[in-house]
């Protein structure tokens, strides 16, 4: 876990400005700055930069948050690889960072590996452009010079200790651990790669962490990646997706393919938003990975046995990171093509179209339930709910789930009440309209908004004074972050400590609110007394109609001495003012 008090240093290291314009360019637009934003299609700037508050909103699409936020829906990097990308940006060291499961990792061996792996790539490529055989390879497959130089690719030469010509030191251990080299039984070294294709995988940040290899010609295994070492875990990489980032924003839809010269073909045809999982089956991890980036993601498989078990184990695996402003699809194309002779046979408009048209999830999902159960008999009706409901339950998407429901349920001949209950599904109920707030929330909306500007005001915030309104929870909750730190922390450090919770999109919307607003400090503090004292105002008149009631009941003698001292001070304090 990485402490708080390294984020804080870290936000205030890292200028957001100087960070969004390095990716976007900024234009300065009075107090902040402006530019279309990145994670949308727009025409006119709505995306804005805040310098004094080191933030950043769209008023397009309601992108908001700090510059790790920018890095993780930019990059599609996880919080802690964004923070460990800022950090290496302000040359900080993340005091404790996540090894992935590889605990004896040494000091400082990753920059090592990605060293080693650089140096490899490199010698790859030079022996790319020797290679006659090599390059006729890449001709016969249609490749050219640009799509190969986009991808990195090179040629692993035939032959057992090649990559003695790269690293004088054949025996050290980072080439093993790197998973370029195999050490047999005898202790004896060769190379892992040879006459291959070699096409490096490369991390978010640029660095390659692994290799592909397609065999020259014949040969078993046809593909062959890396192994899995400190850099590279095939069920968290994707191939391709570094190179696909920009044709991701402007199509809004990943294609998930099951190899990586896939991607490459679709890439030389105009279809740069394709991806691939490296020997694996696709895990939540790249779902999750590549919902950051895109609203759609198509599965495009064979339309053999084995590519529908491939796309099935693609949704079993993709439920628990749907949300319902997000869909999947998946493409079946015919037993004889793969995405790679498919789009050089037909080409790219009827490659798109079959994109467009794409099976929904709800439709495969119940086609391969009801493939595999006989609904004309009551047994197979009841198999079908029985497959369905770890499914259901999977489902975190309440809209998507109530209506493969109600499909169930007009399949099977159940009420749909029913398969809610035989499934263990509550049913949906409406939500009970909120309480009446006792004050005028006017009043907790002006605090939210000063606090957010000057967040040292949060630690003066009356708690028993606050009514019960929609902003109160964000308002004791900013009093209770800032109150635990000895220095005043930053908006982007509060943004930072309240990710996930329910309070951050209504601190987000209130913090947009304030873009363009000019603030004076003094008049701020003014302000945040006037309104306490309004508060205090409030609620003193409250208690004193409390008290008259219970005066009219039960006269002056009912009252406790503690409320009869109230009542006497407060008819006195009235009488005073007038």
């Amino acid at each position: 876990m990485i402490p708080d008090s390294f984020i804080q240093d870290l936000l205030a290291r890292v200028d957001i400005v100087d960070l969004v314009d390095s990716y976007v360019p900024l234009k300065k637009a009075g107090a902040n700055y402006a530019a279309c934003c990145p994670f949308h299609n727009e025409k006119s700037p709505s995306f804005t930069v805040s310098p004094t508050k080191q933030f950043y909103h769209c008023f397009g699409c309601g992108a908001h948050g700090t510059a790790i936020s920018f890095v993780m829906e930019y990059q599609g990097l996880g919080f802690v690889d964004a923070v460990k990308e800022l950090a290496q940006r302000a040359g900080m060291q993340v005091p404790e960072s996540d090894r992935r499961g590889f605990h004896d990792e040494k000091p400082g061996q990753t920059r090592t590996l990605i060293d080693v792996m650089a140096r490899a790539a490199q010698y790859y490529k030079d022996q790319l452009k020797r290679s006659p055989r090599a390059i006729e390879y890449c001709k016969k497959r249609g490749l050219t010079g640009e799509v190969a130089a986009r991808f990195g690719m090179g040629y692993a030469p035939d032959g057992w200790q090649n990559l003695q010509e790269v690293f004088s030191d054949y025996n050290a251990d980072e080439l093993k651990i790197a998973g370029l080299v195999i050490e047999n039984e005898a202790g004896r070294r060769y190379d892992r790669f040879r006459d291959r294709l070699m096409i490096p995988i490369i991390n978010q940040k640029g660095e390659i962490i692994a290799f592909g290899g397609r065999i020259i010609d014949q040969g078993e295994p046809k593909y062959l990646n890396s192994p899995e070492t400190p850099l590279f875990e095939k069920g968290r990489e994707l191939f391709g997706l570094p190179q696909a980032r920009q044709a991701l924003r402007e199509t809004d839809t990943a294609i998930v393919t099951e190899g990586y010269m896939d991607v490459i073909a679709l890439a030389q045809n105009g279809v740069g938003n394709a991806v691939a999982t490296l020997g694996t089956a696709t895990t939540a991890t790249h779902v999750t990975k590549l919902l950051r980036q895109v609203d759609r993601i198509v599965f495009c498989f064979d339309g053999d046995n084995a590519g529908r078990k491939a796309a099935w184990r693609a949704l079993e695996n993709s439920l628990e990171a749907l949300a319902d402003n997000k869909r999947l699809g998946f493409i079946f194309l015919p037993q004889e093509h793969d995405p790679d002779s498919y789009i050089r046979e037909f080409g790219k408009e009827q490659f798109d179209r079959q994109v467009a048209q794409a099976m929904p999830l709800s439709d495969f999902l119940l086609r391969e339930l009801a493939q595999r159960c006989d609904l004309t008999s009551s047994e197979g009706k009841a198999q079908l709910i029985y497959e369905a409901k770890p499914l259901l339950l999977k489902l975190p998407t309440p809209l998507l789930r109530l209506q493969l429901v109600k499909r169930l349920a007009e399949a099977s001949g159940f009420a749909q009440q029913e398969v809610e209950r035989l499934c263990d599904l509550r049913s949906y109920t409406p939500a009970a309209p909120p309480k009446a707030t006792r004050s005028a929330p006017s009043l907790t909306r002006n605090l939210l908004r000063i606090v957010l500007q000057k967040p040292a005001l949060a630690r003066l915030l009356p708690l028993d004074l606050l009514p019960d309104t929609a902003e109160r929870p964000a308002l004791v909750l900013l009093n209770k972050l800032v109150s635990a730190q000895p220095d005043v922390p930053s908006y982007a450090y509060l943004r930072e400590q309240i990710r996930g919770l329910p309070e951050a999109s209504l601190v987000e919307r209130f913090a947009s609110e304030l873009l363009d607003r000019p603030f004076d400090e003094a008049e701020a503090e003014a302000e945040f007394v006037a309104t306490l004292e309004r508060l205090r105002e409030g609620d003193q008149k409250r208690a004193f109609a409390e008290l008259q009631i219970r005066v009219q009941k039960l006269g002056v003698a009912g009252l406790t001495a503690e409320e009869k001292q109230s009542y006497i001070r407060i008819l006195t304090e009235r009488s005073n003012r007038s």
